[in-house]
């Protein structure tokens, strides 16, 4: 397989505004993991100057734990977010660990982290995480079948690896989460029943009706489950089920 496009730049800002945490850190611009209904693929491109694909780029703020450095002694005490337009985790890391050299930089200070990632990678940091007085560590876990995981997800570690990990951070004492979110075709149950006992707290969410998005469920026959109705039914079927194994869940949008 064809590697990424990979460039190395140096960010003017590393510690930015969320309008979900209070920052979010993105220590690249762009993502391996390439998940077919990212968000992030509508705008990431035009920002960054890519024409690539999007899973087929990714610029690497080399600067990133240096400005974070800089920038932490400044701010405001609130809740840090790895990441929210990139995976922290994603293959590059292995290289550059920016992700771990950011969180070095955080480790003992007076602010929250919350790490989000689909890469088992990230059980490499668990030393460096535990040095976070405040920390919590999630995985995206949106369906318990691995082949739609797959088939969504190409990048990402297979769900029984994710589940694994998000076990042994637990076991270690770090807060754990799941994101159920985009809700992916599956059996609500199941995932409920392999949630449990690994993630302290499930999100569920809806997909982002996309046109990309659409065209991909379409092309894979998979329209029944773009819809408002499927959501509302599989996201009910998830949260009874989880509620009754004492995982306490929210459902972050309802249609």
């Amino acid at each position: 397989m064809v590697g990424p496009v990979v460039r190395e730049i140096e960010a003017k800002s590393i510690l930015n505004a969320s309008k979900i945490y209070d920052y979010c850190v993105n220590p690249y611009t762009g993502c391996q993991v390439g998940c077919v209904y990212c968000y992030a693929a509508l705008f990431m491109r035009r920002y960054s100057g890519h024409s690539e694909p999007w899973g087929a780029f990714v610029d690497v703020k080399i600067n990133a734990p240096a400005l974070l450095a800089k920038q932490i002694v400044r701010a405001k005490r609130g809740t840090i977010w790895f990441a929210s337009v990139c995976d922290p985790y994603q293959p590059l890391e292995e290289r550059y660990a920016l992700t771990r050299r950011s969180l070095e930089v955080l480790a003992g200070r007076d602010f929250p982290v919350v790490v989000q990632t689909k890469s088992a990678r990230v059980r490499r940091d668990l030393d460096v995480i535990r040095e976070i007085p405040d920390v919590e560590v999630g995985f995206t876990i949106a369906t318990e079948d691995e082949t739609m995981a797959r088939l969504f997800e190409p990048g990402a570690s297979p769900v029984g690896e994710r589940l694994e990990v998000l076990r042994e951070f637990k076991a270690a004492g770090v807060a754990t989460f799941a994101f159920a979110g985009p809700l992916l075709p599956g059996n609500p149950e199941r995932l409920a029943a392999r949630l449990a006992g690994a993630a302290d707290r499930v999100l569920i969410d809806r997909m982002n009706y996309l046109p990309s998005v659409n065209k991909f469920y379409a092309r894979h026959g998979l329209l029944d489950a773009l819809t408002d109705p499927f959501f509302r039914t599989q996201s009910a079927r998830l949260a009874k089920a989880l509620r009754a194994r004492g995982v306490p869940v929210r459902v972050v949008f309802e249609p």
